[in-house]
């Protein structure tokens, strides 16, 4: 992996990393919660205080370029040019606010618009996956996706949830996913989950959902990095603007 401390992939690992440390303080201290656009939708200051500690890392790096992030205070569009940082400071709320392990932050660094750098660092469970230009690793190893060529051998995920006027869409791609291959997980947090992809514990993954650029940027990095194949949902090549998320083994 690039170990020169200046370049975007490190920073991103940096900031990252400073970030999970932040929100895992918070995590299963009773933290309160808030919700957002829905019931289910939720915040916490922990979000909000992870978030400001990653802009404050890469800013010391990259002053003045733009910061795309989920909570309040960053910009939620990502430029089509110039460098640009992507940042979800608790991917997995839920599960954070519900003492359950599987939440992460993630950071990408783009360049018109695609990733160059990815990190999502999962504290609670000691590790951290992260892509450069050339591969992509779980805490500093390289990674690789399955090498599973069945379908009915093959475990996949959704990866967004569906809201509550759209479960009949969860339920019609739950059925056929059981269908088509051996089983499928859903863990609560799209950036664990493709990071689980690129690491060959999954093979694949799946939404018609359009994905917010801070849940699927910096994993989609690692599947790539890691071998892996990442279209929308009619096969066209996925970018962060793309609607459906389609993630395989190749």
């Amino acid at each position: 992996m690039n170990t020169d401390a200046t370049s975007r992939p490190a920073v991103a690992e940096r900031a990252a990393t400073a970030g999970a440390e932040l929100a895992h303080e918070a995590f299963r201290t009773g933290i309160a919660t808030e919700t957002k656009s829905n019931a289910t939708d939720l915040v916490t200051q922990a979000d909000r205080d992870a978030q400001a500690r990653v802009i404050e890392v890469i800013e010391a790096a990259y002053p003045n370029e733009p910061i795309v992030g989920e909570e309040d205070g960053a910009a939620k569009t990502v430029p089509d040019e110039g460098p640009a940082w992507i940042v979800d400071p608790i991917d997995g709320t839920t599960n954070f606010a519900n003492d359950i392990r599987v939440w992460g932050t993630a950071v990408a660094a783009v360049e018109d618009g695609e990733p160059v750098g990815a990190a999502v660092v999962l504290p609670a469970l000691g590790d951290s996956y992260t892509a450069d230009r050339a591969a992509a690793y779980l805490n500093g190893t390289e990674i690789s996706v399955s090498e599973t060529t069945d379908p009915e051998l093959a475990t996949v995920a959704p990866l967004l949830l569906w809201d509550t006027d759209s479960r009949d869409e969860y339920a019609a791609a739950t059925r056929e996913a059981v269908t088509r291959f051996d089983d499928l997980r859903r863990f609560g947090s799209a950036q664990a989950t493709l990071s689980l992809i690129a690491a060959g514990s999954l093979d694949g993954g799946f939404t018609n959902l359009p994905s917010a650029p801070w849940d699927s940027v910096a994993g989609v990095h690692f599947v790539r990095q890691a071998g892996g194949t990442v279209t929308d949902r009619h096969g066209d090549r996925w970018r962060h603007d793309s609607t459906g998320l389609v993630v395989s083994n190749g």
